[in-house]
């Protein structure tokens, strides 16, 4: 028999205390991510918050410097937002890897794929010809 993970995590006192960690701090990225511009919060990930101090991990330390900068008002939104706490500590995490997010794939007008078609079946066997087929496929 089978049990979710969850279930099993909330049996166990000291799992429980873990995931209750973890989604405190999904729920403290998720603040995080709304407080802050979306260029560094990208870069960025919270890994803690330890007497107010919100420790963030970014990617690079130019993201570093800016959050420095606008840290004071990050900790405004957030205190606004519900969230206690009273200061962030930016860490430069060279092996965070930044999540890759592929861009939504882009169609095509009816329209405009018809006026590519009509342009294609003017031209002579070129490698433009070629592409022009590829690129309505």
């Amino acid at each position: 028999m089978t049990q979710p993970i969850k279930t099993l995590l909330n049996a166990n006192s000291e799992f429980k205390a873990i995931l209750q960690k973890t989604h405190y701090l999904n729920a403290l990225q998720a603040q995080f991510v709304l407080a802050t511009p979306p260029y560094l919060a990208q870069c960025s990930q919270v890994t803690g918050l330890q007497f107010g101090t919100l420790s963030i991990a970014t990617s690079n330390a130019t993201a570093a410097a800016k959050l420095k900068q606008l840290a004071p008002e990050i900790v405004n939104q957030l205190k606004n937002q519900g969230a206690e706490v009273s200061g962030l500590r930016i860490k430069v995490q060279v092996s965070y890897l930044v999540p890759v997010v592929a861009p939504p794939p882009r169609h095509l007008s009816p329209t405009a794929q018809h006026a590519i078609q009509q342009l294609e079946a003017t031209l002579s066997d070129t490698p433009l010809k070629a592409a022009l087929h590829k690129f309505i496929r």
